[in-house]
């Protein structure tokens, strides 16, 4: 498995983004530069197919297969693109509040604290269906660390597509993210452009 080691406000400064959707309170105090010429047509749908894998945290080899698994499905390839990316184990872990950042959560997912439908489930990029309950594993409710987790993310907003009982500690997914419930700026339609070429 590859370990990301980029610094991150370096590179959410790059690619444009805010470190707040990633789940990092932070701000750089750089000023960035201005370009200084215009992007090609090419850099655009490269900027933004980086900007994705980043935030989820997924490399070429695997995005490359959510791109085929996309296509494949009914609907605007770019939206299914990014429903599937939303359903990955690890991203359901951050969107509930268990996790501060999503690479916390792929660590989560990796210890094995995680349980699928009470099965314990160790792979970040399982996909999650409609119906599915996520929940903290019996012997990890006790953890000073997960404890501390969802106190700080208590005011955190669940998306209308989760739904969080956090006495319990334990999510269900009431269907597949849609378009709407992506929090950040996205234009899916370059990335498919430029697999598309």
């Amino acid at each position: 498995m590859a370990v990301n080691k980029q610094p991150i406000l370096k590179r959410c400064r790059t690619l444009g983004i805010t470190p707040q959707s990633m789940g990092i309170d932070k701000s750089s105090n750089r000023n960035p530069k201005p370009m200084r010429r215009k992007q090609s047509e090419y850099g655009l749908q490269l900027n933004e197919k980086q900007k994705v894998k980043f935030i989820y945290g997924v490399l070429e080899k695997q995005f490359r297969k959510y791109y085929v698994m996309a296509t494949k499905r009914q609907g605007i390839t770019g939206e299914m693109l990014l429903q599937i990316l939303e359903s990955r184990l690890d991203n359901v872990v951050y969107r509930l509040g268990l996790a501060n950042t999503r690479r916390e959560a792929r660590q989560i997912v990796n210890h094995g604290h995680i349980t699928v439908n009470g099965q314990k489930v160790d792979i970040p990029s399982y996909l999650v269906k409609a119906g599915d309950v996520i929940s903290v594993r019996e012997k990890s409710r006790n953890s000073v660390r997960i404890k501390e987790i969802v106190e700080t993310n208590a005011s955190r907003v669940i998306p209308k597509w989760l739904s969080m009982d956090k006495n319990t500690l334990t999510g269900k997914v009431l269907n597949l993210a849609a378009r709407d419930d992506i929090d950040f700026e996205v234009e899916e339609h370059l990335i498919v452009e430029l697999y598309s070429k």
